[in-house]
């Protein structure tokens, strides 16, 4: 299996904190080490620069704490980018900061005119734009997707609020294959994906229980929460080099490595 170089960006979780509930991992009353969470983000950082990765880092802002979840600020292919808009207010502020830091760093950007909450539910497999819908993004933003990308857009219907966005019950591991938890997906959306990935890693519910599935892959190596030790077992019978890292504290918000990671498409 061949390891590609990406290119990321990502947001230091300077001001993290649960200080209200979007999604049902969300505990305002649950203390939360902010110290800690920066420790971890520190941690995967540094994973992708020893994979000889490029990361870049958009600044943090004060009242925004969930900025630090950068898949959900923007979806980037071959140089484009669609803008994201927020369904909830808490996290509306983070749309123009990310909007405006691709167009300073001289990206072609277009307006989001839908709820699209970014990779958090568009994730390319391939030549494939894959779009979640349940939750968060709505499905006009798929056909706006497939408008600028030129990409087919496969949608996907989530079921269980805990996996809120495609990202945290599926992740893209190469072009051909993808690790998926089920039950996280309507029949329909099911059968949809035993079709394209007849081979897909299935994972079991108490790794996707831990955010397994929020992972991150070049192709060769996939970035996971280190306590989804199964899917890890899983992905190394398949060939694939794991590498598990503790997103405990930022879990607590609802998200794990591929949250904290956008990649950037040129």
């Amino acid at each position: 299996m061949d390891a590609t170089h990406r290119h990321y960006l990502m947001c230091r979780p300077t001001y993290f904190a649960v200080e209200y509930a979007i999604n049902p991992w969300m505990d305002p009353t649950a203390p939360v080490d902010a110290d800690l969470a920066v420790r971890q983000w520190e941690a995967l950082r540094h994973i992708y620069l020893d994979l000889g990765h490029t990361v870049d880092e958009i600044e943090a802002l004060p009242g925004l704490p969930d900025m630090v979840f950068a898949a959900n600020g923007a979806t980037v292919i071959d140089g484009n980018v669609l803008a994201v808009e927020f369904r909830d207010p808490q996290r509306a502020d983070e749309a123009p900061a990310y909007r405006d830091w691709f167009e300073r760093a001289g990206f072609e950007t277009h307006e989001a005119k839908y709820v699209n909450e970014g990779e958090g539910d568009m994730l390319l497999a391939g030549d494939l734009l894959l779009a979640g819908t349940g939750f968060r993004t709505v499905t006009a933003a798929h056909d706006r997707a497939q408008e600028i990308f030129g990409r087919p857009v496969i949608t996907l219907q989530l079921v269980d609020p805990r996996f809120y966005h495609l990202d945290t019950a599926l992740c893209v591991l190469d072009e051909r294959t993808v690790a998926y938890l089920p039950e996280a997906f309507s029949p329909g959306s099911q059968a949809v994906l035993r079709r394209l990935f007849p081979d897909a890693v299935l994972a079991a519910p108490a790794d996707a229980e831990v955010l397994g599935l929020n992972a991150v892959s070049d192709g060769r190596h996939v970035v996971l929460p280190s306590q989804a030790t199964g899917l890890a077992a899983a992905l190394r019978e398949r060939g694939y080099e794991t590498i598990g890292t503790d997103m405990s504290e930022l879990r607590k918000a609802g998200g794990g490595p591929k949250c904290c990671t956008l990649e950037v498409r040129k």
